[in-house]
């Protein structure tokens, strides 16, 4: 009896919150490919001159390479390196993963509204 009520609970809480629950299903997705990812993300924007910053050596980031880079892009991203002050490497990658988190649950929601949509039409025609 209470496994039916509590079913008929979450079907309710389902239906009521289609947009939310699509929201963060989109973030958890998204989100551990982001983390993943977000090395190789710093290194094309360090590489290609998009973070216009030096290095904490004084060596502009964009003409390092290998492991310097990535991590010299990561801490750009994090706001500079934990020595001046900055969120260093964790900081950016925790940047790139939130980025991509909130990238993910715009797109969740997308995907929710072009899918309603759809089967609006769809039941219209039936």
């Amino acid at each position: 009896m209470k496994l039916s009520k509590t079913l008929k609970a979450t079907g309710l809480f389902i239906k009521n919150h289609k947009t939310a629950i699509s929201c963060i299903f989109g973030a958890v997705i998204v989100a551990p490919f982001a983390l993943a990812a977000a090395p190789a993300i710093a290194v094309a924007a360090g590489s290609a001159g998009l973070l216009g910053t030096t290095a904490t050596t004084g060596t502009l980031i964009s003409t390092l390479g290998g492991t310097v880079l990535t991590n010299a892009s990561l801490a750009a991203i994090g706001g500079g390196a934990l020595g001046a002050g900055g969120l260093g490497m964790a900081g950016g990658t925790i940047a790139i993963t939130g980025t991509g988190a909130i990238a993910g649950a715009a797109a969740g929601v997308g995907i929710k509204s072009g899918v309603s949509r759809i089967s609006k039409r769809f039941s219209k025609n039936v």
